[in-house]
């Protein structure tokens, strides 16, 4: 041990564990479980695993309440990434993770690295990563700070997936006030694998060896886990060293390298060492197998001189593995790395005795059940309070916003950055690598094809944080039912769902009620939209300053195209074809973007949402693909009809829309009502259509005159060119980003 660390009777009386993140309380559980006092290793140790990042313990009671099991589900929540069937032996797997606060802080390396966390966690599975998506988060880039975030996060996300060559096909971008301080950077990653490759993270069999494989360990990230599980505030900008630096040229050679090893029958287990580095991995591995592990620290590959055992086992240097091997079977494994220039070291052994034994110097340095680093974590259940706004917000009636001259309304709504184009951001992303991308970003949802076989995959990720904010439990449901629409709209049948919950300091009773109740609305339409809930991620005390986030959970889904002919885009076809709205339309403002364009701030109710509607809708729309009979298709979200209609002809040349909507213009026009979508259909088609889909209204057709005709009760609402509307859509972000920080 180290002569500058704290003695353990030091560390009690100047409680020096609070600056680790713990309470005095769980010191005292420590305590209790050691039978003696922690010694500055084993309080490390403890507080990065009993962190909120690690060990969801304010957030278990809530996640119980998600649905996790399907005839589909391979693996559920518990393991680096869940896994879904799609016939054939063959699986999806994918997972999504948040990396919020050090994009706060460094947001190049910070996003950078959420992308190499995340590819790890889906190849530690055993699968081929194929596509990265990401959801994010920023304030409304007027100041220099907001545009210098946005910059860089951008950067980060495209330098790593570019470099590794797994293409980003995929995501989302909102901006409001509340992520000014705090953005949210949440990478999800989606792999293929046939079932007999499938991988777990497990030290199991007494005597066998644990290998340590990928880069070296340096002291950056130490604290990361911890860093996470607190509020940020101007101290946080002292906090850099808890941002990792990620090196995907390394990944990509740790990529290849296991998925060649996981062919091996050598292999007994695998973890990605993802936050909380050494600790996690090898604590949750024996813990998984009910055995323990011991560990030399001497032999752990380092890069810097003269680290502690604290240091090795919190540190969060990324593109690291941890293994367990069978006894006398290393050396096959050792031969895979030195191919690709790898460190791959034998540094412990499983035991019977379900301790996590850790030596340095020749001396035992920790010594602590692996279960109670793992499992034992204390579990709150936090009081919860409704808000005060929530009941004000309610009891407020819906009524229109005035809106003086429609096609400016149009035009200002299509250059929100919320809604306008992000060609800025995906321009960046090498989206065509590998070539399997079917549908590039863009459409409703990404679709790649699954290599060998006719079938795709289609992904997205989707959330409306104003929708949660104003009403918890209606906007979980939106959340899950418009990543459902986006895949459905684009041909695949939704198979499962992984997320990311997003939220303020569950400390506070409003927060926490918050998350109850998304989490109320996402469980009830995963069951209604049979999409189980196959893993995701907690991040909560997403607060600078005092000031929360809107509560976030993002939502990423997959689905599958069973037959790449069934594969549906947004865009308009051919001149001739009928333009349907699909759903009900009412006076539903509450968080839009209207409302917020015409306002400056969101009030009101959140727009209601049938589940049992959505559900049987979807179907519909899905069989009406699959018989052959839709040309385009487009779910209706921020905006309203509107949006959705001139989005329709964006990427087309010379087509436009002629068409009338019916009641009163602006909710016509620009409400958000759920449940809807706008389509095409070829003429000779219509009444097949028809009978599929039976809520379908039809509203005109699509012209070879490259112009938008919106027609009312009272004539036209609103004319103009395809230019004129793209050129509003096209030019909002970029003109927005000159970033001088």
């Amino acid at each position: 041990m180290s002569k500058m660390e704290p003695t353990a009777q030091q560390i009690k009386d100047q409680k020096l564990y609070a600056g680790m993140g713990m309470s005095d309380e769980e010191f005292a559980m420590v305590e209790n479980i050691l039978g003696r006092l922690p010694n500055w290793t084993e309080t490390g140790l403890f507080s990065v695993m009993w962190s909120e990042h690690c060990s969801y313990k304010n957030s278990k009671p809530v996640l119980r309440k998600f649905p996790t099991k399907g005839p589909q589900v391979l693996q559920g929540p518990g393991e680096g990434a869940g896994i879904v069937d799609i016939g054939d032996e063959q699986a999806v797997v994918f997972k999504m993770e948040s990396h919020n606060h050090p994009s706060a802080i460094e947001p190049y390396q910070g996003a950078a690295t959420g992308v190499g966390g995340i590819i790890r966690d889906v190849f530690s599975m055993g699968a081929r990563p194929i596509a990265m998506l990401n959801s994010l988060r920023f304030g409304e880039l007027q100041s220099e700070r907001g545009k210098y975030l946005f910059e860089e996060v951008v950067a980060g996300i495209a330098g790593y997936g570019n470099c590794i060559g797994i293409p980003t096909v995929g995501g989302e971008i909102q901006f409001d006030p509340c992520y000014e301080g705090n953005p949210l950077v949440n990478a999800m990653c989606v792999g293929l694998i046939d079932h007999k490759d499938i991988q777990r993270g497990i030290a199991a069999g007494v005597g066998n060896t644990v290998m340590y494989v990928g880069a070296k360990t340096g002291r950056d990230g130490i604290h990361g886990a911890t860093f996470a599980s607190e509020e940020l505030s101007e101290a946080s900008e002292e906090k850099r060293p808890a941002v990792q630096v990620g090196d995907p040229f390394m990944e990509k050679l740790l990529l290849e390298a296991c998925l060649e090893v996981v062919k091996s029958d050598a292999l007994v287990g695998i973890q990605d060492m993802g936050a909380a580095g050494l600790t996690s991995s090898s604590a949750e591995m024996a813990s998984k197998a009910g055995s323990g592990v011991e560990m030399n620290l001497d032999l752990v590959p380092q890069r810097e001189t003269e680290m502690t055992a604290y240091e090795m086992m919190l540190s969060e240097s990324q593109e690291r593995m941890l293994l367990v091997v069978k006894k006398g079977r290393e050396d096959e494994i050792k031969a895979i790395f030195d191919k690709y220039g790898l460190d791959a070291v034998a540094i412990g052994r499983v035991t019977d005795d379900k301790m996590l034994r850790l030596l340095h110097n020749g001396e035992v340095v920790a010594e602590v059940p692996a279960d109670a680093l793992a499992e034992d974590a204390p579990v709150y259940h936090k009081p919860s309070a409704e808000p005060a706004y929530f009941a004000e917000f309610q009891a407020i009636e819906n009524n229109e916003p005035e809106v003086a001259d429609y096609k400016e309304a149009l035009k200002s709504l299509l250059q929100a950055p919320t809604i306008a184009s992000k060609e800025w951001v995906y321009d960046q992303y090498d989206y065509q690598v590998r070539t399997n991308t079917v549908v590039a970003p863009g459409s409703d949802a990404a679709v790649l094809r699954v290599r060998g076989t006719n079938k795709g995959l289609a992904m997205t990720t989707d959330c409306n944080s104003r929708y949660i904010y104003l009403d918890p439990e209606t906007g979980g449901k939106i959340a899950v039912a418009e990543a459902a629409r986006n895949i459905v709209a684009s041909g695949g049948q939704p198979l499962a769902i992984t997320d990311c919950l997003n939220f303020g300091n569950p400390e506070k009773p409003e927060i926490f009620w918050q998350i109850e109740k998304s989490a109320d609305g996402i469980a009830a339409a995963c069951t209604a939209l049979n999409s189980p809930v196959i893993g995701g991620n907690v991040s909560l005390y997403n607060e600078r300053s005092g000031e929360a986030v809107y509560p976030t959970p993002t939502i990423g889904m997959v689905g599958l195209i069973d037959d790449l002919a069934h594969v549906t885009t947004q865009q308009v076809k051919q001149a001739g074809d009928v333009v349907y709205v699909v759903g009900e339309t009412a006076t539903e403002f509450g968080g839009s973007e209207l409302q917020k364009l015409v306002y400056g701030k969101i009030f009101g109710k959140a727009p209601s949402i049938d589940l049992d509607v959505e559900a049987n809708r979807q179907a519909a729309i899905l069989k009406a693909i699959r018989e052959g009979l839709v040309q385009s298709a487009h779910d209706v979200s921020e905006g309203g009809v509107a949006v959705a209609l001139a989005e329709k002809t964006f990427s087309t040349d010379g087509l436009g829309l002629y068409v009338t909507l019916e009641g009163s213009a602006v909710t016509a026009l620009f409400s958000e009502s759920q449940s809807r979508f706008v389509m095409t259909v070829k003429e000779e088609n219509a009444a097949a259509f028809e009978n599929i889909v039976p809520d379908a209204k039809k509203i005109g057709i699509v012209t070879d005159d490259a112009k938008i005709t919106i027609n009312g009760d009272t004539g036209i609402l609103l004319e103009g060119t395809v230019e004129e509307f793209r050129s509003a859509w096209k030019g909002a972000i970029p003109c927005l980003v000159k970033s001088e920080a």
